[in-house]
């Protein structure tokens, strides 16, 4: 249900647009004068607003150009009984998507109104698929252990020397790949990601090396595995402590003579592919309780970082916290929120046992349930335990 803001001084004009917007299927909120509206506008996220022009305290001009400046996502359309021309034009010149004379032509007012939604709907999805395809994101952090990282990427990214990266979960292994990849000289090829953790164990050799035509039972077409698709470019094996011996034992094999053999198949191909791993696991751990390969450890860990967990660099978090407050902002086509010292200061104490992961569905939600400023309150309410 797409919600609309209606701003006008006339208490009837207000009435009479709620009722039929209403009828049509919008959430409607009424607004008497602009400084009302503002207040409204910057406390919740509208869809489209209706503005008078002619208004006590703050006409709709001015509200336009506060609005404009504060979300200019929002279109905004100024309905007024008093314009001309010279109105019209000024208003469309500072940004309002359109403009309606009064009494409006209600046919004519729906359809604005519904090209309007879709105008906005259509600049949020632009908006999510420009990150989507985007360059990859930012490695946030002034710490000491993001400083060592984003130095050790600098030095080992342009070599094909395999690096396997450890941490505990949510704290961006696959960041740590994704810029590996984008600064070696592989960038243009594709950076192909295999979650190892989420293949069951008898379909993992037919993932990595592909398989053929009746090879087994489901098997109703020949496959290319990933690491053919990623000839020429990075694989990026994560969760690689939860693969499977006998996968392993192929994928060292692979590492060794960069060749590999279809599931059902006899023919070698040969592949170029630079192998970027990663785990929560101690790995050595796991060589001890003969759940991974020694020999396969030592391939993969050429190179070893280690991405510190969030509460081992607590520094940085004001510095995440402010990015995810402008990234999600952007995502719900709002204003970006502000938070209080207090507040803050209680998110750098706070246990993060999901990392970075963790503190970002916790900044979406002080958005989306906190008032224009998240506070110390907020973060008592809607993140510490109780």
């Amino acid at each position: 249900m797409s919600s609309i803001l209606i701003i006008d001084d006339e208490k009837a004009i207000r009435k009479t647009l709620n009722e039929i917007l209403s009828f049509e299927g919008f959430k409607v909120t009424e607004a008497s004068d602009g400084e009302e509206g503002l207040k409204l506008f910057s406390a919740q996220t509208f869809d489209v607003v209706l503005c008078d022009i002619k208004m006590p305290k703050m006409d709709g001009l001015e509200f336009l150009a506060k609005a404009t400046e504060a979300n200019p996502d929002v279109p905004v359309i100024m309905i007024s009984g008093h314009g001309t021309i010279e109105t019209a034009v000024d208003a469309v010149k500072k940004g309002a998507y359109d403009y309606i004379s009064k009494p409006p032509d209600l046919n004519r007012m729906l359809i604005t109104i519904r090209n309007a939604t879709d105008k906005n709907s259509l600049s949020k999805e632009t908006r999510v698929l420009k990150r989507k395809v985007g360059k990859v994101q930012e490695m946030i952090g002034d710490s000491d252990g993001i400083a060592r990282i984003k130095d050790t990427i600098e030095k080992v990214a342009a070599t094909d020397a395999r690096v396997l990266v450890t941490g505990e979960n949510g704290v961006g292994k696959e960041l740590v790949a994704r810029w590996i990849h984008e600064k070696s000289n592989r960038a243009s090829g594709q950076l192909v990601e295999v979650n190892c953790a989420a293949i069951p164990s008898e379909l993992i050799e037919s993932e990595l090396f592909g398989h053929e035509k009746g090879s087994f039972t489901s098997a109703i077409k020949q496959r290319i595995g990933k690491f053919e698709q990623a000839s020429g470019g990075t694989l990026f094996l994560d969760e690689v402590g939860d693969m499977s011996l006998s996968a392993q034992a192929k994928v060292l094999r692979a590492l060794q003579e960069g060749k590999i053999t279809r599931v059902g198949g006899d023919k070698e191909i040969s592949v170029d592919v630079r192998v970027v791993a990663a785990t929560n696991k101690d790995l050595l751990k796991e060589v001890e309780a003969k759940n991974f390969r020694l020999d396969l450890y030592h391939r993969l860990g050429v190179i070893l970082i280690h991405v510190p967990s969030l509460n081992d660099r607590r520094e940085d978090i004001p510095l995440l916290v402010n990015k995810f407050l402008g990234d999600i902002a952007a995502e719900y086509g709002q204003a970006k929120k502000a938070i209080d010292k207090k507040a803050m200061d209680a998110l750098q104490k706070h246990n993060w046992s999901g990392n970075i992961r963790e503190l970002r569905n916790v900044v979406e939600r002080l958005i989306i349930l906190s008032g224009k400023t998240i506070t110390l309150e907020d973060v008592s309410n809607y993140v510490l335990p109780r």
